[in-house]
Parts: C-alpha cells; structure tokens; sequence
C-alpha cells in the first residue's frame, strides 16, 4: 500500500480560481503549481517558478489536505514545468479521491500519472518529446512574433486530428498580436483563439 505521507514534490503555490485559458476557460479549477522549470520562456509571467528550494516540498498527502475542501473537483497541474516531476502519486490519489486532472506542460518530459485532459503548450526554448503529439487532447501556441503563426502550423500537423487547436497571445503583447491571431484564425478555421480570461477578469 502507497503512503502519501512519504513521497512529496516540489509545489510553488496551490490556489482556488476560474481557469482562464484554452479549452477550460472559464470552469472553475484548483490550481496545483509546481516549483521548477527546464524550459525557461523569456515572456514567461510566473518566472519565480523556476526554482526549487527545500522548503517547497509538501507530501502528496498534505497536498491532498489543501485542495479537498474547494467546491470543484476539476484540478489543474500546472508550473513552472511539472512533468519535470513524478506525477504518479499525486494523481493516484486525486483519482481515488474523484478528481478530474488536467495538466499545462510543454511536453519536454515524459508523462507520469493519470492524466484526464493534456494541454500540450510547446516552446521554441526547448523541443518537446514525440509523445506529447500523440497524447495531446489540446495545443496552445503562444504568440509572441509573426513567425510563430508558420511554427504553430508545424506542430498541428503532428497532433491527432481530434486535438483542439489554440492561439493565444503573449499578454504584454496582445495589442500587437491579437488583431493578427484574429485575422489569421478567421483564414483558417481549424484554429481557435484562446484568451488569457482570468487576467482581464484581475484573478490568479
């Protein structure tokens, strides 16, 4: 028998709020973060999850305690990078204990755990593993340059055909970039846009 009180991973913060970006947009969803990235995005909002220190590692069963006693039980794993970590546990247990996961990755590692929704966002700063094509369920490009929209094409071509397509903006440069994601979708309908909902709502 597993016990949760032994194994922890890193975790940066864990929050109740309203998912605001792609697929879920919208749905409320406890947030679980976890400390450390290897990919380290130059636009990235949270880049205070880059790092690890000791004092951020909480057993899987103490993470359990934060999150059950919010009124969803739709949990979003997110980072930093968190397949960077073992995951297995920590869904094991949000799975014994009815939890829909879905998870925010840039695909760089490989998948651990049980995970119900994969939200595969890749980066230029470094290449995912082919696995990610296959498992991905939705595919969120960011747009941070006019060459992104030719990248974005190249990795839709290796999802599945039942993955959902998103673009979505770089938030300091949405003014720039949102009317071209605008355009660009309404060429190209397979797309779709994503908006970062929760920002212009002023939550986490």
């Amino acid at each position: 028998m597993l016990d949760f009180s032994r194994s922890t991973l890193p975790i940066m913060e864990i929050f109740y709020t309203i998912q605001g970006e792609g697929f879920h947009s919208g749905r409320p969803a406890i947030f679980i973060r976890t400390a450390g990235c290897d990919v380290g995005c130059v636009w990235c909002d949270v880049k205070e999850s880059w790092t690890i220190s000791k004092e951020q590692n909480l057993n899987i069963e103490a993470i359990y305690n934060l999150i059950k006693n919010y009124d969803s039980k739709f949990v979003v794993i997110t980072g930093g990078e968190p397949l960077m970590h073992d995951l297995s546990e920590l869904t094991l247990l949000l799975k014994k204990s009815g939890y829909e996961i879905a998870i925010e990755t840039s695909g760089t590692s490989l998948k651990s755990g049980i995970i119900d929704w994969y939200c595969f966002s890749p980066k230029k700063f470094k290449l995912p593993v082919d696995e990610s094509y296959s498992l991905a369920h939705e595919l969120k490009i960011i747009i941070n340059h006019s060459s992104d929209f030719s990248w974005a094409e190249e990795h839709a071509k290796k999802v599945s055909k039942d993955c959902v397509l998103y673009l979505q903006s770089e938030w300091d440069k949405k003014e720039r970039y949102l009317p071209e994601i605008i355009d660009y979708v309404k060429k190209n309908p397979k797309w779709k846009i994503s908006l970062q909902s929760h920002k212009f709502m002023n939550i986490p």
